[in-house]
């Protein structure tokens, strides 16, 4: 049966009598539940503070606790997304630059097949590709900058069209291209390869949207592993045969790649807010040690030395 929709007052009795959250301030509470919303707060954030076997909350757990939780998930996706969207920028101009310094300025390079990695394989996901491109330089309506291009001057260059593309859209461009573009591009960012810069890409794709969202960050997982890198070695992360246990799936895998797509000092200013972030939620909750909050975002105990070491 589908769950009964609950007033405020119903969700705070819910909370209070059927699973023992200690709620002092029930106009506050109220408040709370209204700016955020239960299925947000109460199902985003209470598994810590949950008893797997009686399925209500741990001994003297507040409201407080889950909400502290939720507000430090909020300043880690403000962060995030800071940084995703600096490596955003410079890749978008690096693809932009490197197709327009081949092709030319010329709209029609970009909406002819045969600039891309158009193999038979790759050929419906080109098509795909060109048919969203030819949206965005003929009948977008929503950007001014492509209106005035279109209007002034009768063609979009790559270099303004990038500026619409989603994401996603980008890192389906840079997969599509011809191996020896995408070389051009991840010399941009030494020790990353072709392949591991594709590899990011994609991740970090999944990793925006759940900042973009707002869904939950801290303990978000991917269906795609990070590469492996130097760094897993040098920080000793343990392994189950061949696979490290840490920094695949986590943040701390987005991390790591922040610590080789971000210029070095962006990377410091990043690990700076990381731990003032953490530093800040146990001042706000004593609910979940340090220890314990690391393992649920993917961090090992040392992450703090990932700035330690040659890459």
């Amino acid at each position: 049966m589908a769950k009964p929709f609950l007033t405020y007052d119903q969700q705070l009795d819910k909370l209070i009598n059927g699973k023992k959250l200690c709620i002092t301030d029930c106009e506050k509470a109220k408040e709370i539940l209204r700016d955020i919303g239960y299925f947000s707060l109460i199902g985003g954030y209470k598994t810590p503070f949950i008893n797997p076997m009686t399925r209500v909350y741990e001994d003297n757990t507040a409201l407080e606790d889950i909400y502290a939780l939720y507000q430090f998930d909020l300043a880690l996706r403000e962060l995030v997304f800071k940084y995703l969207c600096q490596i955003e920028r410079k890749l978008r101009q690096l693809i932009s630059y490197s197709f327009c310094n081949l092709h030319g300025e010329a709209q029609a390079a970009y909406l002819n097949p045969s600039n891309y990695n158009n193999s038979p394989k790759n050929m419906d996901a080109v098509n795909r590709l060109i048919s969203i491109l030819e949206y965005q330089a003929n009948r977008n309506t929503e950007h001014a900058y492509l209106l005035h291009q279109r209007k002034v001057y009768h063609n979009v260059p790559m270099w303004v069209l990038v500026n619409a593309l989603t994401y996603g859209q980008i890192s389906k461009l840079y997969t599509l291209l011809p191996f020896h573009l995408q070389s051009d591009i991840s010399k941009e960012f030494p020790k990353v390869n072709e392949r591991g810069l594709e590899r990011y890409m994609k991740i970090l794709t999944l990793f925006r949207n759940v900042c973009a969202h707002n869904e939950r960050l801290f303990s978000f997982r991917t269906r795609i592993d990070f590469p492996d890198t130097v760094l897993h070695a040098k920080l000793n992360i343990d392994k189950k045969g061949n696979q490290y246990l840490l920094g695949k799936r986590d943040l701390f895998g987005l991390t790591i790649a922040f610590r080789y797509l971000l210029p070095r000092q962006s990377f410091i200013e990043f690990k700076r807010s990381l731990i003032k972030s953490i530093t800040h939620y146990h001042k706000q909750s004593s609910r979940i040690g340090r220890d314990s909050l690391l393992a649920m975002m993917g961090f090992p105990a040392n992450w703090e030395s990932i700035t330690l070491y040659q890459i």
